[in-house]
Formats: C-alpha cells, sequence, structure tokens
C-alpha cells in the first residue's frame, strides 16, 4: 500500500471530489464544493515528491520532470479511481486528484432532463458538454454513453486523457483510449478512429483547431460524437468553435457546424439545501432547423430567443432550469442568484438583494 493511499482513503470517506496536495501547505479536501484543510503537517518538497513518484509510472515521472505537468490515471483497488494532475509551483511540486466513481450514474439518477437520454440514441451528429472545469461534464457524459452502452448495439470509442470512467461493454463495444498511454493526442486518435469501424466516438477534450476540425469530420461522416469544451453558454460554444478557424474559413465552418450540431448542454453545479451534495442545472440547445439558420448567418446572439421558445423540443435556459431547482427546494436563493443570467427574475426570493459592483 502506498503511503499516499491513506488521503485516498479519507477523500473517499470524507466524499470529497478533490484532493490537493502542495509542497508547502496542509493537504486540502474539496467538500461540496468548498476547500477545506486536513488536520497534517505543512507538506515538504521532498516528502511529497517522494510520495507522489511512489504511484507515478517511470515514463510518466520523465515526461513530467521535463515538462513541468502531467496527467495520468490512479486507481486502488476496491476504493476507486483517481485523475491526477502533478504541476510546478513557487514552494516545489504540487498534485490535484479528484475522484472517478467506479458506480457509472444513469440520466435518471443523476436527476437530469428525459431528454439528456435522448442525445445517446441520436444517429449522427455532433453533441457537446460544456462548462467551467469542475462542472460535472464527465459524470453527464458518462451516463449518456452508459445509456447507448445498454440500448445500443454498436462500437464506441472513448479517447481521454487521462481515461475518467471505465465502461464495461454491455450491447455495445467499447474501447479506451488514453492520449500520451495508448495514443499520441487527441488528432491522432480521432484520425485513426475512423478506420477503427466506429459508430459513437467520446472525445474527452476539443482543445485544438486540428481536434475540432477532426471531431466536425467525423459527426459529418455518419457518426455521433460527443465531446467538451469549457464554455459557459450554447452561445459562445458556437462562437468558440468558429473563432478557432482562420478568418478566411469560417463562413464555411459556420454552415458545416450548423449541419452538424444536434445539441449544446451548458451545465454549471450548485449545493443542495435539501440533502447532501450537489446537482448539475442544465442549459439545453437542441439543433433544430431555427437553430441551425442562426448559426449559419452568424447570429449566435439570438440563440437565447430560440432556446426559450423551444421548450417542446426539451430546450431550456439556465434560467429556467435555476428556478425549477429553486422553486423545489433544492438549491438556495443566494446561490441561484448569484449564478443566473437575469438578475432582476432572482431577486423577489433574496432578504437582502446584494449589490454586484460589476454592474453598477
Amino acid at each position: 500500500m502506498a503511503k499516499i493511499d491513506a488521503f485516498f482513503k479519507l477523500m473517499h470517506d470524507q466524499k470529497a471530489s478533490d484532493l490537493h496536495l502542495i509542497s508547502g501547505q496542509q493537504p486540502v479536501l474539496r467538500i461540496r464544493g468548498d476547500l477545506e484543510r486536513v488536520k497534517y503537517k505543512v507538506l515538504d518538497d521532498d516528502e511529497l515528491r517522494s510520495m507522489l513518484y511512489e504511484i507515478t509510472p517511470e515514463d510518466k515521472i520523465k515526461v513530467f520532470e521535463e515538462t513541468g505537468d502531467l496527467d495520468f490515471s490512479y486507481e486502488i483497488a476496491g476504493l476507486g479511481r483517481y485523475r491526477a494532475n502533478f504541476f510546478m509551483q513557487k514552494n516545489g511540486i504540487g498534485a490535484v486528484f479528484r475522484e472517478i466513481p467506479d458506480e457509472i450514474l444513469s440520466v435518471q439518477q443523476l436527476g437530469l432532463p428525459p431528454v439528456i437520454a435522448k442525445l445517446a440514441m441520436l444517429p449522427r451528429g455532433l453533441v457537446l458538454v460544456t462548462g467551467p472545469t469542475g462542472s460535472g461534464k464527465s459524470t453527464t457524459l458518462a451516463a449518456v454513453i452508459d445509456e447507448a452502452n445498454r440500448k445500443r448495439k454498436d462500437h464506441i470509442i472513448t479517447i481521454e486523457d487521462p481515461i475518467e470512467f471505465v465502461h464495461k461493454s454491455k450491447n455495445c463495444v467499447i474501447n479506451h483510449r488514453e492520449v500520451g498511454t495508448h495514443t499520441r493526442t487527441f488528432s491522432s486518435a480521432l484520425r485513426a478512429a475512423l478506420r477503427e469501424d466506429p459508430d459513437i466516438i467520446l472525445v474527452g477534450e476539443m482543445r485544438d483547431l486540428e481536434t475540432i476540425r477532426l471531431a466536425m469530420e467525423a459527426a459529418a461522416t455518419g457518426h455521433l460524437v460527443f465531446s467538451t469544451l469549457h464554455t459557459t453558454s450554447a452561445a459562445k460554444t458556437v462562437d468558440r468553435i468558429i473563432e478557432v478557424f482562420p478568418t478566411g474559413e469560417q463562413a464555411q465552418i459556420r454552415s458545416t457546424l450548423a449541419d452538424g450540431l444536434r445539441a449544446v448542454v451548458s451545465q454549471a453545479l450548485f449545493k443542495r439545501v435539501d440533502v447532501k451534495g450537489r446537482i448539475a442545472v442544465l442549459e439545453i440547445m437542441i439543433a433544430t432547423h431555427a437553430v441551425r439558420a442562426l448559426i449559419r448567418e452568424g447570429k449566435t446572439h439570438q440563440i437565447p430567443s430560440a432556446i426559450q421558445t423551444g421548450k417542446k423540443y426539451g430546450m431550456q435556459t439556465l434560467d429556467d432550469g435555476i428556478m425549477e431547482h429553486l422553486r423545489a427546494g433544492r438549491i438556495s436563493p443566494s446561490e441561484a442568484y448569484m449564478k443566473c443570467v437575469d438578475k432582476e427574475k432572482f431577486k423577489p426570493f433574496l432578504t437582502e438583494p446584494p449589490v454586484d459592483f460589476t454592474e453598477v
């Protein structure tokens, strides 16, 4: 048993999502969204480095010492899997671990809208799940892939850095590929995937122009492609994809994206006030004919209005999702106000409406 495993046991027992081990500081756990210090001594750089290297493959250590950054996964039998990130900082080495649950929760168990499960049954196209780091994108995608795994008879390829949720083949055949271990880059794995008879491709993150281009090509050639972006709304997601491309290509990319995009799900995590835990609130955009026309014509600023009028297709704005959970007593008025778009709509729920100096 590695020395560091005791921290993972504590993390699991405390139901923490993340563990921070930083030279020059005490260990820290993120519990229900808040960072809480562990009653332990301040970590020394040499001691922490030794502790971290004990669980790190030798080839990964070499990469870290050459670059100062490293991503990989670590598993403890009977306890859990962890996504690890090592980095160098002023006082020495640092690391952050995120626990990846062994059990993959369904769309229903996560309390997500029914339309999310329907995304798993699409015949082709591009589906994006977006949001800031730590907003639960991987958990939502895992639920969708599990839905496909149970209800379809297809070949699913996942390309991740590192592999997070591990799916066991049910009705589908599933192959997991890890960037840096099984393949060199997202783009090289995606290019190869097109020759591996896939039906569904999960790209852990669309990080660069080449990966985005290949994902769009895969969606346009009859594959169902799922991926993530660090954007906060459907409209910003569309803009982000288009802006990655050179100016001369953007008109053509608008057309290609309008044809291939099927849905954008943007989410944020909220602390629950009714029970312990957190809950995802979603903005859902389905690529209807009206939405496609807006993308093609460069009128992305009108997408929120199209979402508002597209409720019969399963669409919802972030504010509508927040309001539903607020009225059901699952989230607090203060957090709803802080994370909503239209502040005026949520002010009546506050006893003392705060003054947001950025809006004065």
